[in-house]
């Protein structure tokens, strides 16, 4: 048996990237000017309060979002600057996204919505079917392949978007509070699964502002009014 553990490479980098919106005359900096790897084999989490920048740092480095200015590597390929096609086959190819309302479409079965992103690439439909089987009994949902996801409840269709998100194989998931609407056991189900596919080799990153999830993190990155850290940083208080 090989027991040696995958060599861990850094997938995802950030080098002094940001993100700025323009309301008006106003410009508002959604992310200040951040370089920040993300490694193969780790979980990582994103904790901040609403509104502190977490999910536009996960929306660059799931190439969601183009940076203002700065850098966004994935795997080796500067995608800054690339068009949206090409933006679209690294998403489609290289990332597996769960995200928090789990988006997971009501007229179709568990099995069906796990075959989207594999359709979506071209996969025969019989190969796109079993793979996304495989991926289902990999979370423990191969008896409910057949139900519709309104059937479905939370914890299990949070487990139906984890095996959508790995159908593909991807290098990397990236997680939006994938535990937000789950209670404690689901929860707990949830994060070991996600721990096991670090262990894989993935490279996992779970945005939340849940300091439960602390446990299962290999790495923590804190976000607080569109600064990074990895230290807690301390809001300020006003002075009366």
């Amino acid at each position: 048996m090989d027991l040696t553990q995958p060599t861990k490479k850094v997938v995802a980098r950030l080098v002094d990237a940001g993100k700025e919106y323009k309301a008006g005359d106003t410009v508002i900096t959604a992310l200040q000017a951040s370089t920040v790897d993300l490694t193969s084999g780790e979980l990582t989490l994103i904790i901040g309060p609403s509104g502190s920048g977490k999910t536009t740092l996960l929306s660059l480095i799931g190439c969601v979002l183009y940076p203002s200015y700065g850098e966004v590597w994935i795997d080796g390929v500067n995608v800054s600057k690339l068009d949206e096609k090409r933006l679209a086959g690294i998403r489609l190819e290289k990332i597996g996204f769960v995200f928090q309302k789990f988006n997971l479409i009501a007229p179709l079965t568990a099995l069906e919505n796990v075959m989207m992103p594999l359709i979506l690439q071209g996969v025969p439909d019989k190969d796109a079917k079993k793979r996304a089987a495989a991926a289902l009994e990999k979370v423990g949902m191969g008896d409910r392949m057949k139900n519709l996801s309104n059937d479905l409840s939370g914890g299990q269709q949070q487990r139906v978007a984890i095996a959508r998100a790995l159908v593909t194989d991807p290098e990397m998931v990236l997680c939006d509070e994938p535990t937000a609407s789950l209670d404690i056991k689901s929860v707990g189900i949830v994060m070991k699964e996600l721990r096991q596919l670090a262990m894989q080799g993935k490279a996992v990153a779970v945005v939340t502002h849940d300091t439960r999830l602390t446990p299962f993190a290999d790495r923590i990155i804190y976000v607080i009014d569109g600064h990074i850290s990895d230290q807690p940083i301390e809001e300020e208080i006003p002075k009366a």
